[in-house]
C-alpha cells in the first residue's frame, strides 16, 4: 500500500489534487455540524488554518439561502468594522469566515439573535481560538455551540469510521484487530499528515513546500494578527524546538535558554501558537490516587506533517535508528484521538500520566462516568511486557473504573498481556470499530 497519492474518496471536503476533476473526503464533523444548526443561533467552526472549515461550511449552507461574507477580504473586513450592526443584519443564515479579523462582530451578533431567536441564525469559522482573544467584547453563552475542525484524520483519509475510543470503552479487552500496514507506511503517515492540501500533494518536494509557507505565514500573519512578536526569528526557533520535543514535556523555563527569551515570553508564544492551532497541550491526569503524579502538561503538533517537516524527516529518514519516528508517532497518536474525540458518542477527555518516580502512560481517556482507558505508543513491531508498566500502575489503582489498557505498536496482531491488557496495532486508531 502506498500513500503518496491522494487518498480521498467520498462525497464532502473538497481537495485539490493532480487529476482534473479533483477529489473528495467526507467529514465527521459535518453531522455535528448539521445537527447544531437546527436547534442553535450561533454555530462556530474553529480549527487551524487550511484543515476545510470554509469548504466544509459552503457545503452545508449551499442549499439554504445564505449569506456568504469572508474577512479576509480587505474590502469585507472593511465594511465589517465600519457598521457591525449593518454587516449582521440578514433575516435568513449568514455565514461568515474568519470571524477572529472581527471579534467585534459577535457583540452585534449577540443583539442580532437576542431580538430573532431562531435556530441557524450564523454559520461562522475561526482560525484561532475566538473566546480566548483578549479583545472579545462579548460572550453567546447559551446562544452559541462551537466545534472544533482537525486537518483531516485517517479515517476521513482512507474511509473508514474512526471508531476506536467508542469501540475501546465499550468493548474494553474484547476489541481485536489484525493489521496489513507496515512500520513504513506508518512513516509515510505520519510525515505526510492531514491538511488537505499536504495529502493532495503526490511529490514529497512540493509537500514540504506546502508545509514550510503554511508555517512561515502561520508565523507572520495571525501570530503576529493576535499579539505584537517582538523577535520572530526566535518564535521560528521555538516552534522547530518544539518539534523536537513532540510528545514530551512542556517544561517551559528549560526552553528559554535554548531560543533566548525569557521565560514569560515562552509562556505568552506557547499559548499564542495554541490558539492558532498549530500545537495542543495534553493536560497531566490526576485522580488524587498518587500524590506523586506531576501537573506538567505535554506538547503536540495538531499535524504531524507539520512537525516531521520542520525536523527535516520523510518517511525514509524517520524509521532509521536514530530517527524521530518515536515521538513522531506518539504525537500522532495523540491527534487521532483528539480528532476523535469531537464527534466520538463516549464524552471524554484526554490526558497523560506521569509520576515523579517515572511512570508514565502516553495517553489517558477518562468518559464523564470516571472510566479510565490508558494507551502507550510503541514505534517498535514487538511489545515486551515492561511496555505495561504505566498500564499496571493505573489499573492497580483505579480497580473497575479502568477499563483496558492498550500498548499501541506497528505490529500486525493483537495480543494478550494479562487482564485487561491488551497490544495492538497503531491502525486500529482508524480500522477498529
Amino acid at each position: 500500500m502506498s500513500l503518496e497519492g491522494p487518498l480521498c474518496h467520498a462525497d464532502l471536503v473538497v481537495v485539490p489534487s493532480q487529476t482534473p476533476l479533483g477529489k473528495v473526503v467526507p467529514r465527521h464533523a459535518s453531522v455535528a455540524v448539521g445537527e447544531a444548526l437546527a436547534d442553535t443561533r450561533v454555530v462556530l467552526v474553529n480549527g487551524a488554518r487550511q484543515c476545510g472549515k470554509s469548504t466544509l461550511v459552503r457545503l452545508l449552507a449551499k442549499d439554504r439561502a445564505a449569506e456568504w461574507r469572508n474577512l479576509d477580504t480587505p474590502v469585507v473586513r472593511q465594511a465589517a468594522l465600519t457598521d457591525p450592526a449593518g454587516f449582521v443584519a440578514f433575516p435568513e443564515l449568514m455565514v461568515i469566515d474568519e470571524i477572529q479579523r472581527v471579534p467585534d462582530l459577535l457583540l452585534a451578533i449577540k443583539e442580532q439573535v437576542d431580538t430573532y431567536p431562531a435556530p441557524g441564525r450564523y454559520l461562522l469559522t475561526g482560525s484561532a481560538r475566538v473566546l480566548g482573544l483578549r479583545a472579545l467584547p462579548d460572550l453567546l453563552p447559551g446562544r452559541m455551540e462551537t466545534i472544533e475542525l482537525w486537518p483531516f484524520s485517517q479515517g476521513e483519509i482512507d474511509g473508514t469510521a474512526d471508531g476506536f475510543v467508542d469501540a475501546l470503552f465499550t468493548e474494553g479487552e474484547r476489541l481485536r484487530h489484525t493489521s496489513a500496514v507496515t512500520r513504513n507506511e506508518y512513516a509515510e503517515r505520519v510525515v505526510r499528515g492531514g491538511f488537505p492540501e499536504a495529502v493532495a500533494r503526490s511529490n514529497p518536494r512540493r509537500r514540504e513546500r506546502f508545509l514550510d509557507s503554511y508555517v512561515s505565514d502561520l508565523i507572520a500573519r495571525d501570530v503576529s494578527q493576535l499579539a505584537e512578536i517582538e523577535r520572530v526569528p526566535q518564535m521560528r526557533a521555538l516552534v522547530r524546538l518544539l518539534a523536537a520535543r513532540s510528545g514530551q514535556l512542556l517544561v517551559a523555563n528549560a526552553m528559554s535558554t535554548a531560543v533566548g527569551l525569557s521565560a514569560t515570553t515562552i509562556h505568552r508564544y506557547l499559548a499564542l501558537l495554541d490558539e492558532v492551532f498549530l500545537t495542543k497541550r495534553i493536560p497531566a491526569w490526576s485522580r488524587n490516587i498518587s500524590s506523586r503524579a506531576i501537573s506538567t502538561p505535554k506538547v503536540a503538533f495538531v499535524d504531524s506533517g507539520v512537525a516531521a517537516n520542520l525536523l527535516g524527516a520523510d518517511s525514509r529518514s524517520l524509521v532509521r535508528p536514530d530517527g524521530q519516528f518515536g515521538p513522531l508517532l506518539e504525537g500522532f497518536v495523540l491527534m487521532e484521538l483528539a480528532r476523535q474525540l469531537t464527534w466520538s458518542e463516549q464524552r471524554a477527555e484526554l490526558f497523560h500520566y506521569r509520576t515523579k518516580d517515572q511512570v508514565e502512560v502516553d495517553a489517558v481517556l477518562e468518559n464523564r462516568q470516571g472510566q479510565v482507558i490508558g494507551i502507550e505508543v510503541k514505534a517498535s513491531s514487538t511489545v515486551r511486557s515492561d511496555d505495561f508498566r504505566g498500564l499496571r500502575h493505573l489499573a492497580d489503582r483505579l480497580g473497575d473504573d479502568f477499563i483496558v489498557g492498550v500498548v499501541l505498536y506497528t505490529g500486525t496482531q493483537t495480543l494478550p498481556f494479562g487482564d485487561r491488557m491488551r497490544a495492538m496495532p497503531v491502525s486500529a486508531l482508524w480500522e477498529g470499530r
